[in-house]
Protein backbone atom coordinates (compact mmCIF):
# COMPACT_ATOMS: atom_id res chain seq x y z
CA UNK A 1 0.00 0.00 0.00
CA UNK A 2 1.60 3.63 -1.09
CA UNK A 3 1.51 6.26 0.37
CA UNK A 4 -1.64 8.40 0.14
CA UNK A 5 -2.37 11.95 1.16
CA UNK A 6 -4.89 11.00 3.86
CA UNK A 7 -2.13 9.15 5.26
CA UNK A 8 0.37 11.71 5.11
CA UNK A 9 -2.73 14.13 6.82
CA UNK A 10 -3.13 11.17 9.61
CA UNK A 11 0.64 10.80 10.04
CA UNK A 12 1.08 14.83 10.30
CA UNK A 13 -1.85 14.67 12.77
CA UNK A 14 -0.55 11.96 15.07
CA UNK A 15 2.87 13.79 14.74
CA UNK A 16 1.20 17.20 16.41
CA UNK A 17 -1.40 15.42 19.12
CA UNK A 18 2.21 13.73 20.66
CA UNK A 19 4.02 17.28 20.10
CA UNK A 20 1.20 18.60 22.44
CA UNK A 21 1.09 15.48 24.54
CA UNK A 22 4.61 15.89 25.49
CA UNK A 23 4.70 19.49 26.59
CA UNK A 24 1.17 19.42 28.27
CA UNK A 25 1.87 16.22 30.27
CA UNK A 26 3.76 17.38 33.69
CA UNK A 27 0.76 20.40 34.00
CA UNK A 28 -1.98 17.56 33.56
CA UNK A 29 -0.33 14.82 35.45
CA UNK A 30 0.41 18.01 38.06
CA UNK A 31 -3.35 19.02 38.23
CA UNK A 32 -5.06 15.02 38.08
CA UNK A 33 -2.48 13.17 39.99
CA UNK A 34 0.52 14.16 41.50
CA UNK A 35 -1.01 16.66 43.86
CA UNK A 36 -3.01 13.83 44.95
CA UNK A 37 0.01 11.67 45.66
CA UNK A 38 2.65 12.14 48.96
CA UNK A 39 5.44 11.98 45.92
CA UNK A 40 8.44 14.03 46.14
CA UNK A 41 9.06 16.72 43.62
CA UNK A 42 12.23 14.45 42.34
CA UNK A 43 9.74 11.54 41.82
CA UNK A 44 7.30 13.39 39.98
CA UNK A 45 9.88 14.52 37.76
CA UNK A 46 11.04 11.36 37.32
CA UNK A 47 7.70 9.97 36.13
CA UNK A 48 6.61 12.78 34.25
CA UNK A 49 10.06 12.40 32.00
CA UNK A 50 9.74 8.84 31.14
CA UNK A 51 6.50 9.32 30.44
CA UNK A 52 7.31 11.74 28.26
CA UNK A 53 9.94 9.34 26.79
CA UNK A 54 6.70 6.78 26.29
CA UNK A 55 4.52 9.06 24.43
CA UNK A 56 6.83 10.20 22.26
CA UNK A 57 8.49 6.59 20.53
CA UNK A 58 4.92 5.40 20.79
CA UNK A 59 3.52 8.48 18.98
CA UNK A 60 6.76 8.14 16.48
CA UNK A 61 5.79 4.70 15.36
CA UNK A 62 2.33 5.00 15.24
CA UNK A 63 3.17 7.82 12.41
CA UNK A 64 5.21 5.63 10.76
CA UNK A 65 2.54 2.91 10.73
CA UNK A 66 -0.24 5.18 9.38
CA UNK A 67 2.19 6.07 6.54
CA UNK A 68 2.50 2.28 5.77
CA UNK A 69 5.93 1.84 6.60
CA UNK A 70 6.83 -1.80 8.22
CA UNK A 71 9.25 -2.04 10.97
CA UNK A 72 10.69 -5.52 9.68
CA UNK A 73 11.62 -3.60 6.48
CA UNK A 74 13.44 -1.02 8.31
CA UNK A 75 16.59 -3.41 9.45
CA UNK A 76 18.79 -1.67 7.74
CA UNK A 77 17.78 1.72 8.69
CA UNK A 78 17.80 1.22 12.01
CA UNK A 79 21.28 -0.61 11.54
CA UNK A 80 22.92 2.20 10.04
CA UNK A 81 21.41 4.48 12.68
CA UNK A 82 23.47 2.24 15.19
CA UNK A 83 26.36 2.73 13.43
CA UNK A 84 26.10 6.65 13.39
CA UNK A 85 25.34 6.48 17.21
CA UNK A 86 28.25 4.46 17.77
CA UNK A 87 30.83 6.92 15.73
CA UNK A 88 29.04 10.41 15.47
CA UNK A 89 26.61 10.63 18.06
CA UNK A 90 28.49 8.14 20.74
CA UNK A 91 28.89 10.99 23.58
CA UNK A 92 25.39 12.34 22.41
CA UNK A 93 23.64 8.27 22.71
CA UNK A 94 25.60 7.81 26.14
CA UNK A 95 24.58 10.99 27.90
CA UNK A 96 20.80 9.80 27.01
CA UNK A 97 21.05 6.22 28.26
CA UNK A 98 23.14 7.72 31.16
CA UNK A 99 20.06 10.26 31.64
CA UNK A 100 17.42 7.03 31.77
CA UNK A 101 19.60 5.70 34.40
CA UNK A 102 19.49 8.15 36.54
CA UNK A 103 15.43 8.86 36.25
CA UNK A 104 15.25 4.84 37.05
CA UNK A 105 17.62 4.10 39.49
CA UNK A 106 18.18 7.69 41.55
CA UNK A 107 21.00 8.59 42.48
CA UNK A 108 20.54 11.96 42.16
CA UNK A 109 17.22 13.95 42.77
CA UNK A 110 15.65 17.23 41.94
CA UNK A 111 16.60 19.41 45.04
CA UNK A 112 19.67 17.11 46.33
CA UNK A 113 23.01 18.61 46.97
CA UNK A 114 25.89 16.72 44.97
CA UNK A 115 29.72 17.22 44.74
CA UNK A 116 31.02 15.75 41.53
CA UNK A 117 34.37 16.74 40.10
CA UNK A 118 34.49 19.64 42.76
CA UNK A 119 31.49 20.89 41.63
CA UNK A 120 28.98 21.26 44.75
CA UNK A 121 26.06 22.17 44.49
CA UNK A 122 21.98 21.86 44.39
CA UNK A 123 20.08 20.06 41.33
CA UNK A 124 17.26 21.98 39.47
CA UNK A 125 16.70 19.87 36.40
CA UNK A 126 17.77 16.29 35.35
CA UNK A 127 17.14 16.43 31.43
CA UNK A 128 17.88 14.04 28.56
CA UNK A 129 21.66 15.24 27.75
CA UNK A 130 22.41 17.11 30.86
CA UNK A 131 21.52 18.00 34.72
CA UNK A 132 21.66 21.35 35.86
CA UNK A 133 23.50 21.96 39.28
CA UNK A 134 22.88 24.96 40.66
CA UNK A 135 26.36 26.16 42.88
CA UNK A 136 27.00 28.42 45.72
CA UNK A 137 27.39 31.47 43.62
CA UNK A 138 23.95 31.08 42.58
CA UNK A 139 25.59 29.72 38.60
CA UNK A 140 23.14 27.53 36.99
CA UNK A 141 26.49 24.96 35.56
CA UNK A 142 25.07 22.25 32.67
CA UNK A 143 26.92 18.95 33.52
CA UNK A 144 26.36 15.96 31.00
CA UNK A 145 24.40 13.31 32.55
CA UNK A 146 27.44 10.64 31.96
CA UNK A 147 29.70 11.94 34.34
CA UNK A 148 27.16 11.10 36.83
CA UNK A 149 27.64 7.45 35.80
CA UNK A 150 31.22 7.28 35.09
CA UNK A 151 32.79 10.08 37.60
CA UNK A 152 32.46 9.85 41.61
CA UNK A 153 29.60 11.14 43.01
CA UNK A 154 28.86 12.27 46.12
CA UNK A 155 25.11 13.04 47.39
CA UNK A 156 24.79 14.87 50.68
CA UNK A 157 20.93 14.65 51.40
CA UNK A 158 20.06 11.22 49.31
CA UNK A 159 19.06 9.02 52.45
CA UNK A 160 20.19 11.44 54.94
CA UNK A 161 20.76 15.03 55.10
CA UNK A 162 23.13 15.05 58.50
CA UNK A 163 26.44 15.97 57.60
CA UNK A 164 29.63 15.82 59.88
CA UNK A 165 32.30 18.70 60.25
CA UNK A 166 35.82 17.99 61.08
CA UNK A 167 37.98 20.86 62.77
CA UNK A 168 41.61 20.08 63.36
CA UNK A 169 43.56 22.30 66.71
CA UNK A 170 46.95 22.14 66.91
CA UNK A 171 48.09 24.04 71.15
CA UNK A 172 51.06 24.04 71.85
CA UNK A 173 53.01 22.00 73.91
CA UNK A 174 52.70 22.34 77.39
CA UNK A 175 48.84 22.77 76.96
CA UNK A 176 46.61 21.54 79.42
CA UNK A 177 45.26 18.52 77.59
CA UNK A 178 42.11 18.37 80.29
CA UNK A 179 40.89 21.62 79.88
CA UNK A 180 41.54 22.26 75.93
CA UNK A 181 39.08 18.92 75.56
CA UNK A 182 37.06 20.46 78.14
CA UNK A 183 36.66 23.56 76.17
CA UNK A 184 36.52 22.35 73.08
CA UNK A 185 33.27 20.29 73.80
CA UNK A 186 31.57 22.80 75.59
CA UNK A 187 32.08 25.10 72.63
CA UNK A 188 30.30 21.89 70.45
CA UNK A 189 27.53 21.52 72.75
CA UNK A 190 27.01 25.00 72.87
CA UNK A 191 26.18 25.96 69.49
CA UNK A 192 22.76 25.22 68.46
CA UNK A 193 23.04 24.32 64.96
CA UNK A 194 24.98 21.14 66.38
CA UNK A 195 23.11 17.97 66.95
CA UNK A 196 23.13 16.50 70.61
CA UNK A 197 22.33 13.02 68.58
CA UNK A 198 25.45 12.07 67.37
CA UNK A 199 27.08 13.87 70.24
CA UNK A 200 30.03 15.71 69.30
CA UNK A 201 33.41 14.18 69.84
CA UNK A 202 37.03 15.62 70.72
CA UNK A 203 39.99 13.21 70.09
CA UNK A 204 43.49 13.99 71.33
CA UNK A 205 45.35 12.43 68.25
CA UNK A 206 49.14 13.01 67.81
CA UNK A 207 52.19 14.70 69.35
CA UNK A 208 52.65 16.77 65.92
CA UNK A 209 56.08 18.34 65.44
CA UNK A 210 55.01 21.75 66.50
CA UNK A 211 51.80 21.11 68.16
CA UNK A 212 49.65 18.73 70.09
CA UNK A 213 46.71 17.83 67.31
CA UNK A 214 42.99 17.60 68.43
CA UNK A 215 40.33 17.24 66.72
CA UNK A 216 36.67 18.15 67.42
CA UNK A 217 33.69 16.05 65.54
CA UNK A 218 30.18 17.35 65.55
CA UNK A 219 26.94 16.79 63.24
CA UNK A 220 24.25 19.32 62.01
CA UNK A 221 21.42 18.79 60.07
CA UNK A 222 22.27 20.29 56.68
CA UNK A 223 25.19 21.06 54.42
CA UNK A 224 23.73 24.05 54.12
CA UNK A 225 24.74 25.37 57.75
CA UNK A 226 28.27 24.15 57.34
CA UNK A 227 30.22 26.88 56.76
CA UNK A 228 28.44 28.97 59.03
CA UNK A 229 28.74 26.42 61.49
CA UNK A 230 32.22 26.44 61.03
CA UNK A 231 32.89 30.13 61.32
CA UNK A 232 30.75 30.44 64.12
CA UNK A 233 32.77 27.59 66.35
CA UNK A 234 36.65 28.97 64.96
CA UNK A 235 35.02 32.00 66.47
CA UNK A 236 34.35 30.13 69.87
CA UNK A 237 37.99 28.29 69.59
CA UNK A 238 39.88 31.80 69.35
CA UNK A 239 37.99 33.32 72.06
CA UNK A 240 38.11 30.60 74.90
CA UNK A 241 41.71 29.69 74.09
CA UNK A 242 42.77 33.47 74.97
CA UNK A 243 40.61 33.64 77.79
CA UNK A 244 42.15 30.32 79.75
CA UNK A 245 45.67 31.38 78.46
CA UNK A 246 45.64 28.66 75.79
CA UNK A 247 47.67 29.12 72.61
CA UNK A 248 47.07 28.07 69.28
CA UNK A 249 50.38 26.15 67.82
CA UNK A 250 52.35 27.49 64.77
CA UNK A 251 55.13 26.13 63.24
CA UNK A 252 58.45 26.85 65.11
CA UNK A 253 62.15 25.64 64.38
CA UNK A 254 64.93 25.21 67.17
CA UNK A 255 68.35 26.27 66.05
CA UNK A 256 71.36 24.63 67.77
CA UNK A 257 74.68 25.70 67.27
CA UNK A 258 77.16 23.05 68.32
CA UNK A 259 80.39 25.17 67.98
CA UNK A 260 81.62 28.20 67.33
CA UNK A 261 84.69 29.31 65.52
CA UNK A 262 86.95 31.44 67.89
CA UNK A 263 88.34 35.05 66.89
CA UNK A 264 92.36 33.80 66.78
CA UNK A 265 90.51 31.66 63.62
CA UNK A 266 88.64 34.03 62.26
CA UNK A 267 92.09 36.37 61.76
Amino acid sequence: MGVTLQSIVYALITIVVTVIAVKNLPGILELLVLRRLTLSPGTGYAVTTILRYIILMAGTMSAFTILGFQWSKLQWLVAAFGVGLGFGLQEIFANFISGLILLFERPIRIGDIVTINQLSGTVSKIQTRATTIIDWDNKEIVVPNKAFITEKLINWSLTDPITRIVIPIGVAYGSDIEKVESILYEIATSHPLVLEEPSPSVFFLAFGASSLDFELRVYITAIDHRLSTIHIINKDIDRRFKENGIEIAFPQMDLHIRDMPSSSEDK
